[in-house]
């Protein structure tokens, strides 16, 4: 994803200075590191709103980490071990009587970072209404459009990043312009409300001229609206909108690690990606990719290179144990610092397109779809069984290598009722089906 110029990441000034006590309210502090709002809000220039816009993308990307540890953890992908905390191997695999807490960092911080950057989004929709009072270079109309569909696309990923989490304890939404959230939405109506908040961002991206340069906004746009159409079981509108907005058949090779991406960098006042950690770090601070990664991957798979051999100081292999979990394997799938955390790629187009076939009858366009997937990692052509539910199958395990460490695996075996077949690593251990709203919503769940 291209960048914005870390110099607006003053607008972090709204991410932070927006956050008073009640999560879901706007306080309009000061901040000495950046405008205050209100002189945002009443000078709404080009580079104002360039620079809430930077903002916006650059919070989405506080507590990323988190949200790939709670889903991972629990979609048995790797283990986050911590002396620190030993709640990331305790809460979250459901150790002996733990359960997911309502009330703690890991369900609190990743909800409250989604929220934040929803509003930052809903101050870049005003700013954009707003433009023409602008005392400064104005935007044209149809980059004021652009503007709102960038806005809107990234309040629909926030609002989804949430909602995989809670599953059927819901959502709730905030109207653009308004600062009080409305009611908890159920798992299905929370699906629709995003799809519907895409298609609108759609709209005004269609419309709008990119302006500042995140050029990449209507790839991530109708992706994450082929997604959402999945995770409604609507397979026929996810075939539409791939063939609408993508070229689908001319993806393959190197193309499919093309995409949207959180970028991060070691330059001044950015981040680097938190999420990486070396394969070999000390179990007291790691991600241990969970054996049977290595275990159930084909030998000749090239995907085998997401994980690391651990090794002592002979070179030979080392077998790291914690909290009574124990495996060979470093999680590797982000090689460095510096590496980009995917919002969506082409390689899960071509899956969702596969999944969508498959469920629509066209078998011999999913095992194609499946075959470039398989091509690229050096695995031969699926030669199984021709079945709906054989294809399905080998759809979901493609789903599993591809996408491994990108915050899918969790949903999928979710959606296709399928968490008992995650293993359970100690005895009496739990596969969570959805986190708790925090309890600071005051809604329960």
């Amino acid at each position: 994803m291209t960048t914005l110029s870390l110099r607006a990441l003053v607008v972090l000034l709204i991410a932070g200075s927006l956050v008073g006590c009640d999560l879901l309210s706007i306080d309009d502090e000061a901040n000495p590191n950046g405008p205050a709002l209100e002189d945002v809000l009443n000078n709404p220039s080009r580079d104002n709103i360039l620079a809430v816009a930077a903002g916006v993308e650059a919070s989405s990307r506080v507590d990323i980490d988190l949200y790939l540890v709670n889903v991972g953890v629990i979609g048995r992908e790797y283990w986050r071990t911590s002396s620190a905390d030993p709640r990331f191997t305790g809460d979250l695999l459901g150790k002996a009587s733990s359960i997911l807490d309502a009330n703690t960092f890991y369900t609190t911080r990743p909800w409250n970072a989604r929220y934040r950057t929803i509003r930052n989004a809903n101050i870049l929709l005003q700013l954009a209404d707003l433009n023409a009072s602008a005392d400064g270079e104005r935007l044209t109309e149809a980059e004021a459009d652009y503007v709102r569909g960038f806005a809107k696309t990234w309040q629909a990923y926030q609002y989804l990043l949430n909602l995989n989490l809670t599953f059927d304890n819901g959502l709730r939404f905030i109207s653009p312009g308004e600062d009080a959230a409305g009611p908890v939405l159920s798992y299905g109506e929370s699906l629709g409300q995003i799809a519907a908040l895409l298609n609108e961002a759609d709209g005004d991206l269609d419309g709008g001229d990119a302006f500042f340069g995140i050029t990449d906004v209507a790839f991530a746009n109708r992706a994450l609206a082929a997604r959402v159409a999945a995770y409604q079981g609507n397979f026929t509108e996810v075939l539409s909108i791939l063939d609408s907005a993508f070229d689908v058949d001319g993806i393959g090779g190197a193309g499919l690690t093309e995409g949207a991406f959180h970028v991060f960098s070691t330059g001044s006042g950015d981040i680097t990606n938190p999420f990486f950690l070396a394969p070999s770090s000390d179990v007291s601070d790691a991600i241990l990719a969970h054996p049977s990664y290595a275990a159930d991957i084909t030998e000749t798979d090239g995907r085998l290179d997401k994980v690391r051999l651990r090794t002592n100081g002979d070179g030979e292999p080392a077998t790291a144990t914690f909290d009574g979990l124990s495996t060979q394997f470093g999680f590797f799938v982000y090689k460095s610092n510096v590496d980009g955390i995917p919002v969506a790629r082409n390689a899960e187009l071509v899956l969702l397109r596969a999944e969508a076939r498959a469920q629509t009858g066209d078998l011999a366009g999913a095992i194609a779809d499946l075959n470039t997937i398989r091509t690229a990692a050096g695995l031969g052509d699926y030669t199984g069984e021709a079945s709906q539910s054989a294809v399905i199958d080998e759809m979901l395990r493609q789903r599993r290598y591809e996408l491994y460490g990108e915050g899918h695996r969790w949903v999928d075996v979710r959606r296709y009722d399928r968490l008992g077949t995650l293993p359970i690593d100690r005895e009496g251990d739990d596969v969570w089906d959805r986190f708790p709203i925090p309890a600071t919503e005051n809604v329960g769940s």
